[in-house]
């Protein structure tokens, strides 16, 4: 039987300075699977992402994208080898367009047809941004800079997206919004989703993985922790409460 994991993280520990974030941090994604990482603020989400892009290093474990071992490995070469981050500052540039914004983001190519074809599909995902195409990105709506934010991700092939709350300060109808989107992005990619809003999680969501304090305490296919209010009230602070939305309890960055 052949392995359709995309990503494979086993015992990961990292530290930031002197502080000992992530001491056992387990995930998989499955090929074509939305993973939603979820926990409490400063449980370790954004640091594992952190960690599997190479921008914080691993101090022990397993990171492998599709089998291949990219511990260790430098930034650049792992998004070559189609993997890319979206932080959860979006990471877009305010005082370029629109277009000058997906130009920079655009790996080098020799695939033009390919290119356009991804081009394509992201401008048919967001129309807002094929409007505004000439506009500098600072001039945009919060849901907007976060649609440039993923177009900028989706014009490159990737084996993997990870993003980094996308639903996080935008209004309720833009993250209703995002809903058939992200469904959309797991017929282009696997995707490793930190999400505080467990309503919009649990909507796009294949998949959950818990991070609790620096390690991962539980983890299995997302209707089965729409199913344990138990273990939406110990390890995220909500319950909810017959599909009633709900902001996982935060407290400190993670």
């Amino acid at each position: 039987m052949s392995d359709t994991r995309i990503l494979r993280v086993a015992g990961l520990h990292a530290f930031i300075g002197q502080f000992y974030v992530l001491h056992g941090v387990d995930v998989e994604v499955q090929n074509h699977e939305i993973m939603v990482l979820l926990g409490r603020n400063g449980a370790g989400k954004t640091t594992t992402l952190r960690c599997v892009m190479g921008l914080v290093r691993a101090h022990e474990g397993i990171v492998e994208l599709a089998g291949e071992n990219i511990k260790g490995l430098p930034p650049h070469e792992i998004a070559n080898k189609k993997l890319t981050l979206v932080p959860e500052d979006q990471g877009i540039f305010s005082v370029l367009t629109v277009a000058e914004n997906l130009q920079v983001a655009m790996r080098p190519s020799r695939a033009k047809k390919e290119d356009r074809r991804r081009l394509d599909f992201a401008m048919s995902l967001f129309p807002d941004l094929k409007q505004a195409w000439n506009r500098k990105a600072g001039t945009l709506s919060g849901g907007q800079k976060q649609m440039l934010a993923l177009a900028r991700a989706l014009i490159n092939e990737n084996k993997l997206m990870m993003l980094d709350e996308p639903s996080k300060g935008l209004a309720p109808v833009v993250v209703k919004g995002l809903v058939p989107v992200m469904k959309e992005l797991r017929t282009y990619a696997s995707v490793l989703l930190v999400e505080q809003n467990l309503s919009f999680a649990s909507k796009v969501g294949d998949a959950f993985s818990i991070i609790s304090d620096g390690k991962t305490v539980q983890s299995g296919k997302m209707n089965d922790l729409i199913e344990a209010p138990e273990t939406q009230r110990l390890y995220l602070g909500v319950h909810m409460g017959g599909g009633e939305s709900a902001q996982i309890w935060t407290s400190s960055s993670s």
